[in-house]
Formats: C-alpha cells, sequence, structure tokens
C-alpha cells in the first residue's frame, strides 16, 4: 500500500508539473497567413506566369477588394543627335537635336530593296582626239586634231539597283545604269595645211552608249545633321566603283580641203605623173567597244512615300572612263598628178583617173567621259 501511495504521489506531481508547465510557456499552433496574403500571393504567382496587361498591377486587399496600381511604365526613349556633354560638366543637353523614334523609323532603311532611277545630265565633260596625230601623213586620215568636245543630245541615265540596309545608317546595292543621247562632234579642227592652219571637218554618225555596273555604297548623314524639314527628310552620300563598257559607233569624217604634197609645181616640170597633192578626203573610222574602271559620287536627300517606298532626289558625278574607237581607218580621196608642164596657176596637175583607198590600223581616236546629271530614284523596300 505505502509502494502504490509512493507512485500515485509521484504521478501526481509529473501531472501537476506538466499544467504549471503548459500554464507559463503555453503551445501556441503553428503560424497562419492571412487569406488575403494567401490571394496576393497566389496573385503575384500567377502573374509570373501569365502576366497581366502591362501598366496594371492587382492587389487582393484585407476586405476582399482590389486595387489596380500603375506599374511605372517606362515612356518611350527619344533618338538624341549631337555631341554628348563632357563627364563632369553640369551641362544639359539644349541645343541638341531630338526625334521621336516613330518619326526615325519612318525613314529607317531596312531589309532588300529594288531601285529604279531616271536622270538628267545636266552637264557632260570630255572630248575627243586623235591619238595619231602625229603620224608621218596623219593629214590623211582626218579626225579631231585639236579637241572636240562630245555631242549631246537629251541624255537620260536610267538605272536598275538591288541591294539591301546593313544598318539603319549604312546600305549597299548593285546598280546597273545605262547612258545614250551622245554622240561625236558634228564638226572637228583636222590636219594643218602648209601654212600650219587646221581646217573644219564634217562628221556624220558616232553615237556613243556606255553601260555600266557599279557596287554602291550609301550612308545617311542625319546622325550629324538631324532631320531635315522637320523630320521628313534625310540626307545621304554614296560612292561606288565598278566597270563602264563604253561604245562609239561607226563615224565618217570628210575633209574637203586641198593638201598640198609638192608645193611648187615648177620643181615637177618635165615629171609627168608625180603625186602632187590630195583632195575630197573620205575617213570611215570603224567604232570599237572597251571596258574601262569606272566611279560615281552621289549626294542626297530620301523621303518616305508610304507602303514601302522611298524616293531618293540626289545629285551624281559619274566618271565613265575612255571612249576609243578599233583603231582602224578606210580613207578614200582624191589624188592629182603633175601633168610635166611645171604651171604654177594649177593647170600643171591633173586629177587621177584612179580611185584611192587606203586602209590605216592602230590609228585610235579616244577621249575621257564623265557627266554630272540630277533625277529622282524609287526604292522599294522588302
Amino acid at each position: 500500500m505505502r509502494k502504490f501511495g509512493f507512485s500515485a504521489t509521484l504521478l501526481g506531481f509529473c501531472f501537476g508539473a506538466s499544467r504549471v508547465a503548459s500554464a507559463a510557456y503555453p503551445a501556441y499552433p503553428s503560424p497562419q497567413v492571412p487569406l488575403y496574403q494567401q490571394q496576393y500571393q497566389q496573385q503575384m504567382q500567377a502573374q509570373a506566369a501569365y502576366p497581366v496587361q502591362p501598366g496594371t498591377v492587382q492587389l487582393p486587399t484585407a476586405n476582399g477588394t482590389v486595387l489596380v496600381a500603375n506599374s511605372g511604365v517606362a515612356v518611350p526613349a527619344t533618338r538624341v543627335t549631337g555631341a554628348l556633354p563632357k563627364v563632369g560638366s553640369a551641362a544639359t543637353a539644349a541645343g541638341r537635336k531630338y526625334y521621336l523614334p516613330s518619326d526615325y523609323d519612318r525613314l529607317a532603311d531596312s531589309g532588300l530593296y529594288v531601285g529604279f532611277s531616271v536622270a538628267y545630265a545636266a552637264s557632260v565633260m570630255g572630248s575627243i582626239k586623235a591619238d595619231y596625230m602625229g603620224e608621218t601623213g596623219g593629214f590623211a586620215a582626218p579626225g579631231a586634231f585639236a579637241a572636240a568636245d562630245f555631242q549631246t543630245d537629251t541624255v537620260i541615265p536610267l538605272q536598275f539597283s538591288v541591294g539591301s540596309a546593313l544598318n539603319n545608317d549604312i546600305r549597299v546595292d548593285f546598280s546597273y545604269t545605262r547612258y545614250s543621247g551622245l554622240s561625236y562632234p558634228d564638226h572637228v579642227e583636222t590636219a594643218e595645211d602648209s601654212s600650219g592652219k587646221t581646217h573644219q571637218a564634217s562628221v556624220e554618225g558616232g553615237a556613243i552608249t556606255a553601260n555600266t555596273t557599279m557596287l554602291n555604297i550609301y550612308y545617311n548623314l542625319d546622325t550629324y545633321t538631324g532631320y531635315l524639314a522637320g523630320g521628313s527628310l534625310r540626307p545621304y552620300i554614296g560612292v561606288g566603283v565598278g566597270l563602264s563598257l563604253n561604245t562609239i559607233a561607226d563615224y565618217v569624217v570628210r575633209d574637203d580641203w586641198y593638201y598640198a604634197i609638192i608645193e611648187h609645181l615648177s620643181s615637177t616640170e618635165g615629171k609627168a605623173g608625180l603625186l602632187t597633192g590630195v583632195s575630197d578626203i573620205y575617213a570611215y573610222h570603224n567604232g570599237g567597244t572597251n571596258e574601262q574602271l569606272a566611279f560615281m559620287v552621289e549626294g542626297g536627300i530620301t523621303t518616305d512615300l508610304g507602303g514601302g517606298i522611298k524616293l531618293d532626289l540626289f545629285a551624281r558625278y559619274a566618271n565613265l572612263g575612255n571612249v576609243k574607237t578599233s583603231g582602224s581607218i578606210v580613207v578614200s580621196q582624191i589624188e592629182w598628178l603633175s601633168t610635166g608642164t611645171g604651171l604654177e596657176d594649177g593647170s600643171g596637175e591633173v586629177q587621177a583617173d584612179y580611185d584611192s583607198v587606203f586602209h590605216y590600223t592602230n590609228w585610235y581616236e579616244s577621249g575621257r567621259l564623265s557627266l554630272i546629271d540630277v533625277g529622282a530614284r524609287l526604292r522599294l523596300q522588302f
């Protein structure tokens, strides 16, 4: 009985101690997250997986209502041109040019494009001259012994190009341009007579064409100049290099002057049949085609017409190299022969009764050709 009472007393003491400890240090349940906070966390997780429209954030509150707050969307940036202020300076960007990206993108070059241009040659520079003028007997094949400017009708260069924008400032294209409406001059100053005077000869034919292919690169200048005309025009410069196939058609030079071979007929007395002079020279020049290095420099402005179409207004200098004949000349002339009387009044010679025809080779006529033209180019971007 005493053992049972001691055990009961010990059991009661332990039970009472646990009650006292529980009262002093009560055991709380695990922390509970308020319902509205749980909803907020769930909302944030849902937004991370399926973002809501920019500019709004949905926030649940304790009473169950939802707040919509501005998310602080940034204002679209503007493009700035000009030099940046020096580091550490208090200078602002005042005076620098600003324009909206929407304006910038409207004139931006992008992707592949094809272009077609029509121009007008405002100035044609170049002349043609006989390379054989120093040859012995060169007068017998009349040509431009004094440099003669090319004759021009209306020259309208036509160009087709295919290219691509490398970035917003640089584009590259491959172009084919045809120049026509030029010709050999219709009159030239030909050989000198015994007194040292040149004489004018008439010319027929000699149409000139040039077919030019070039690789061109263009650079937009708005980084330095800003947009012009309120943002509707964009300036640019361009250079190109390539080959020009220059062709001159056959032509005829007629020189009606008399050229004395023997100055004093008295020296032909008793020597009948000597060649004393030639006249009425008819020279048929075979044209030629030659390939030349060509280059161009262009400057202009670009505007947008909408629908992916841009318009370039430009001025261009093109150097097409030499125009050159084949070097083959067939000459027909009237020859005058001594009668052997030696008379100085002209009766001491007579016209030969045969045809006099000669063929000269490697006697060229050539001259450089360059043009300044103004025109317009339409570019369709893809």
